[in-house]
């Protein structure tokens, strides 16, 4: 890339998210290093919110899954990327890459940088063809197995050259510096267990209530705090009901200072059914909590089992609570992997090593 040329960050996601956070942070951090940078947001987005807050360069524009068809918004966009002088840009949802795709191959734009951060196979049609060997040249996923189911349902689709594996990175200055206010008393002894993600299919809070379920018939006195939102939080409600765990479960909302939620458990619990990269799990570290989740998808590339916390086979529950119970009886354990954790963090998942890396891919 070209001195002076701008870094796009596209991305119409109207939600928050892992990949929303990425862009928020990767971009804000490049532009305190001098970096020139845009945004291509929706208007309604909780992203362009957040870019508005910080007053970082944005354009508002409605990208969905039909707006490849627009020829006129692929023009408006190719013309927005040579008024900026974009060199790279990095998209995040495949609307977007249909769409910022084309317009900045159209534009010239040096490096078309297509950031992949779900652990799902990509559709192997003749548009995606089109894009992943003609307009994409390069593809950073956020874990190698993200990379690797990409590659494996799609080998003859993606060129393995094409990749480059740029873990989520946490500014573990920032996070250290900031105040801790506990949201949750402990009662007695009770043992006080987490969980920070939407109420949607994929983070499994089914498996969760009856983790809870088991916890209670071993008569282990604990108090789940769930944060988060979601379609799915009224049937959690009603499935802890069912199953007699309700008044061990605590609904904290959406939070936005995971920091003092981390603080306030001893053990972070993750069920999901898949995680492209569970960064929540590095929040947890960070906060120096062992980690108690499923041996799959990217959790491996974090947990080391045994060490920092545990790794679940796939669904069981059983262990699940097993494993819980245990560094709830051996404080000792909980408190080594607590400071193991932390060291895995800081040592593996540290946003200035990611920024190096991004700098280097863009190659100014």
């Amino acid at each position: 890339m070209k001195p002076n040329q701008t870094i796009a960050f596209v991305n119409s996601n109207r939600a928050w998210g892992g990949g929303e956070k990425w862009h928020f942070e990767m971009g804000k951090r490049l532009r305190e290093k001098g970096y020139p940078v845009l945004f291509v947001v929706h208007k309604k987005s909780a992203l362009c919110k957040k870019v508005k807050e910080t007053d970082l360069p944005h354009a508002a524009i409605v990208i969905n899954n039909f707006s490849f068809l627009n020829l006129f918004k692929i023009r408006k966009i190719s013309r927005l990327f040579r008024k900026q002088r974009v060199g790279s840009v990095i998209m995040n949802l495949p609307s977007d890459v249909k769409v910022a795709g084309p317009a900045a191959r159209k534009a010239g734009v040096e490096k078309i940088m297509y950031r992949r951060g779900t652990a799902l196979p990509v559709n192997n049609n003749l548009y995606n063809r089109y894009l992943f060997k003609k307009v994409i040249t390069h593809i950073i996923t956020n874990s190698h197995a993200t990379k690797e189911l990409l590659l494996q349902k799609n080998s003859k689709l993606v060129d393995r050259k094409k990749f480059r594996v740029i873990y989520n990175g946490l500014d573990f200055n920032e996070f250290d510096n900031r105040p801790v206010k506990p949201i949750y008393t402990r009662k007695n002894d009770e043992l006080i267990i987490g969980n920070a993600s939407r109420f949607v299919e994929q983070k499994g809070h089914k498996l969760l209530v009856e983790v809870a379920r088991k916890l209670k018939s071993r008569e282990v006195p604990f108090q789940l705090l769930l944060a988060g939102e979601g379609k799915l939080k009224e049937s959690i409600i009603k499935l802890a009901k069912k199953e007699g765990v309700y008044e061990n479960l605590l609904f904290t909302g959406f939070i936005t200072d995971i920091k003092s939620f981390m603080a306030s458990i001893d053990i972070f619990l993750l069920t999901s059914l898949w995680e492209g990269f569970g960064y929540v799990i590095v929040e947890a570290m960070a906060g120096e909590k062992p980690v108690i989740a499923f041996d799959i998808s990217s959790n491996p590339e974090i947990i080391r089992d045994g060490e920092n916390g545990y790794l679940i086979p796939f669904q069981d529950t059983d262990t699940f609570a097993e494993k819980t119970i245990t560094l709830y009886h051996n404080p000792r354990l909980k408190e080594k992997m607590a400071r193991e954790a932390r060291k895995t963090a800081a040592e593996n998942f540290d946003m200035d090593y990611m920024v190096r890396q991004i700098e280097e891919l863009i190659g100014k």
